[in-house]
């Protein structure tokens, strides 16, 4: 047995650490966290000031007697969990469960996973960092807090098995307040004026100039005189301004501004994003992924200069050291940084070389010079005018940092680059080509994609780099926010343009709001976040979650307790919990939208059990209310009366088919063609209003068809195994769980036999944990001499 253990988090990291430690070291995995509160009651003894009350999970067992015997064969063990918060909370664990004894025990930690790096660790170890646990211990304390007596609230005033959270219940809120913003946005037009001039230059070669004017119009009058005036007008260079700019590189990445660029340039979501840089981290490309920091090492700066130099040469060269401005940054001691800098790109999946290529262009352009830029403004004189044109171009002087990398933006109406403007002179005569006065629309709001809403959140003061990724996965899973895209819409617009001393008047189409990879709040969500707002104004208000994460730097600092912390929030929290319960009315969202002219009954919409519906009458009335789903693309926020009615119309039976009834209907999941006791989905492109029996007909063939064809062979009793042809390829199914079929097999050829062969050598999909840990994989059809052990 090697004298020393080493536990990290994960499998991969023990993998790589491994490779730069001697035989004298085991270094094993505690796959995470191995105890969290426990799942049975709160998991928090109020009576004891707040004592967590922590339990092993059924699935860490096995790793915690493992890690038990393995530590007292040890001389030696070193804790080297990652270096945040979250990181030394498993570190604590570790030594809680495992009883370990502090004059053998150490705590290390580093930002790459390197050999120098963890060879250093190992020189200059340190003790667990209570107060970092203690801030760690409050956060999981209150969040179980917050959800453990918000969500019963919320299962008997609004909906059964909904849950709230501390830091996902204010992300839904910004969504739900941009929707809203959104939907009360009247655009508002105004006149764009751009002119196309002609002149010479000095060979007598004509040039073009382009040129806006510097004033819009808010009416078609205001704009149709102005080019009236225009047609007698004289036009000449008034001012030539020509003035040196400079652009300077972006810091390195942080947590969330790798999460930003990540969607903008590569197109991941930030869940994505955080998976392929764990990996990059796990394999020793990059450094520590969950920082808020900017800074980079003495190392590392010296290792960009280098690389800088090798690469384009010592005047490309200007070594910065950035100041992070984030008031609360204190995940990580540097930004994220490839471990190795003259490492242009990493083997490894088509996304971690993207991803890490981004990492090493943000990282090695932040240390290099900056672009010099020429700029020029032509001003345009309008005789009798007082209004004057201008035209502006810029000219790259020296690339600098724009060599390798240019840092986007959210702007997708940004343009970066500037037109050239030729070389014109002061007082020079222009011919006016043509004058166009455009109508223009002031734009809406732009929804949160991903990266934006991280962007806010930081902004906001609200959570850190380590919960960002997952908020947003959680909102999502809970169907409080649904990511999406919008088609555009046909929206008409008045363009006047001055030719040859004519004016034309056009009324032309354009596409507008397209939008993709949106976060739209659902109905439920909207109704949550409402409720509790009205009743939970401290817990859904920005300034107070923002606090919190304050009072959480303060307890790692060691200014305060964890405990007082969380004794005054539960103090003043619990008893509105009880108001709540008691007095609060149950939200459903209800809108009233009229009455409906056939029955003269009012016509509402509302949260129901299973979603958004519209209802003709009320629970008062002698005559049973009549319901109808709304559909997926409708939103009780926003719907309008006639199409609430247009949803009575269903379901339509519109023809026969095989003897049988064809019927289009919504369901909970939307809306659907029901044949012969069969369910066949409508295509979002089909509108269930005007779907013709032959169209119903058509995507029921379809579906009989894919069916068909999925279905490559069946075998076994009852037919228990099924080869079937998938998303992804061929694979084969056994009491449901889904085998893969490896390269080079034809599915075809598959007996019963060679399926059971391949569940033995693969791990049972819903088992895949046990496998790897040595527990027998559980089957149905394997007896327990055939099982692997």
């Amino acid at each position: 047995m090697p004298k020393n253990l080493v536990i990290v988090e994960s499998p991969a990291k023990a993998k790589t650490i491994e490779k730069f430690l001697g035989n004298e070291y085991l270094v094993m995995s505690s796959f995470g966290h191995i105890r969290d509160l426990a799942e049975k009651g709160i998991g928090i003894d109020f009576e004891n000031n707040y004592a967590p009350q922590y339990a092993v999970s059924k699935d860490k067992k096995k790793i915690v007697s493992a890690l038990k015997k393995a530590s007292k064969e040890a001389e030696m063990v070193w804790l080297a969990s990652d270096e945040d918060r979250e990181g030394e909370a498993i570190a604590w664990h570790l030594f809680e469960e495992l009883k370990l004894k502090s004059d053998n025990t150490r705590r290390i930690v580093f930002h790459e996973i390197t050999k120098d790096a963890i060879l250093h660790a190992i020189k200059t170890p340190r003790s667990i960092d209570l107060n970092l646990v203690d801030a760690q211990q409050a956060r999981r304390v209150l969040d179980r807090i917050v959800g453990f007596e918000l969500s019963p609230v919320l299962w008997r005033k609004v909906r059964p098995s909904l849950s709230a959270g501390r830091v996902q219940s204010v992300a839904v809120r910004l969504i739900v307040e941009r929707e809203r913003e959104i939907n009360q946005f009247i655009a508002e037009a105004t006149y764009r004026i751009s002119g196309i001039f002609n002149s010479v230059d000095k060979n007598g070669m004509p040039i073009e100039l382009k040129a806006e004017l510097q004033q819009r119009f808010n009416t078609k009058a205001e704009a149709q005189t102005f080019l009236e005036k225009c047609k007698e007008a004289q036009f000449n260079i008034d001012n030539i301004v020509t003035k040196p700019a400079k652009k300077s590189p972006a810091p390195p990445f942080t947590t969330s501004t790798l999460q930003q660029d990540a969607a903008r340039k590569l197109g991941f979501s930030v869940s994505q994003t955080m998976q392929v840089a764990q990996r990059l981290y796990e394999a020793g490309k990059i450094t520590y992924m969950r920082t808020d920091s900017v800074n980079l090492s003495d190392l590392a700066l010296g290792a960009s200069k280098a690389e800088i130099i090798n690469m384009a040469g010592q005047k490309y060269v200007h070594i910065r050291k950035f100041s992070t401005k984030s008031k609360g940054a204190q995940e990580a001691h540097e930004a994220i940084r490839p471990s190795y800098m003259n490492a242009h790109i990493v083997e490894g999946s088509s996304q971690e070389k993207r991803l890490y290529e981004l990492i090493w262009k943000r990282t090695i352009a932040s240390q290099m010079a900056d672009a010099e830029l020429e700029k020029t403004s032509i001003f345009i004189k309008i005789s009798g005018v007082q209004h004057q044109f201008a035209a502006s171009g810029e000219v790259i002087v020296f690339d600098g940092f724009l060599k390798v990398y240019l840092e986007s933006t959210d702007d997708e109406n940004d343009t970066e680059n500037e037109s050239l403007l030729p070389v014109m002179k002061k007082g020079e005569k222009l011919l006016p080509l043509e004058i166009v006065a455009q109508e223009r629309f002031s734009q809406k709001p732009p929804r949160y994609g991903e990266a934006s809403l991280v962007r806010k959140l930081e902004e906001l003061g609200i959570g850190r780099p380590s919960t960002y990724a997952p908020t947003i996965s959680t909102i999502q899973n809970r169907l409080y926010v649904e990511k999406g895209d919008r088609q555009p819409e046909k929206r008409d617009y008045n363009v006047l343009k001055l030719k040859g001393g004519k004016i034309t008047d056009q009324i032309k189409a354009e596409n507008t709001g397209v939008e993709k990879s949106k976060l739209f709040p659902t109905d439920i969500g909207t109704v949550v976040t409402d409720f509790l707002i009205e009743n939970f104004p401290d817990v859904l208000n920005y300034n107070f979650t923002a606090d919190v994460e304050k009072e959480f730097d303060n307890i790692a600092d060691g200014d305060i307790k964890w405990t007082a912390s969380i004794d005054k929030f539960y103090k003043k929290f619990h008893p509105i919990v009880e108001d709540t319960m008691k007095n609060s009315q149950r939200q459903v969202g209800e809108r009233i939208l009229g009455v409906d002219p056939n029955s003269g009954r009012q016509l509402s919409v509302k949260l129901g059990k299973y979603g958004p519906l519209a209802q003709i009458g009320t629970n008062e009335e002698e005559e049973k209310p009549i319901f109808a789903s709304l559909r997926r693309d409708q939103s009780i926020e926003n719907i309008s009366m006639e199409e609430a009615l247009e949803l009575f119309k269903l379901p339509r039976h519109v023809g026969e088919f095989e003897n049988k009834s064809l019927t289009i209907a919504i369901g909970r999941f939307g809306p659907y063609i029901r044949h012969d006791g069969s369910f066949y989905s409508l295509p979002k492109t089909d509108d269930p209003m005007e779907v013709s029996a032959e169209r119903a007909i058509e995507i029921i063939e379809e579906k009989r068809e894919v069916e068909k064809n999925r279905i490559i062979k069946t075998m076994g009793k009852d037919g228990e195994i099924q080869i079937l042809n998938g998303r992804f390829g061929p694979y084969f199914t056994c009491n449901k769980v889904n085998y893969k079929i490896p390269k080079g097999i034809d599915p075809i050829s598959l007996t019963h036999e060679k399926c059971l062969e391949l569940i033995i050598a693969q791990p049972d999909a819903g088992n895949k944990r046990n496998f790897l840990e040595g527990k027998p994989i559980q089957n149905r059809i394997l007896q327990p001499s055939q099982r692997r052990k």
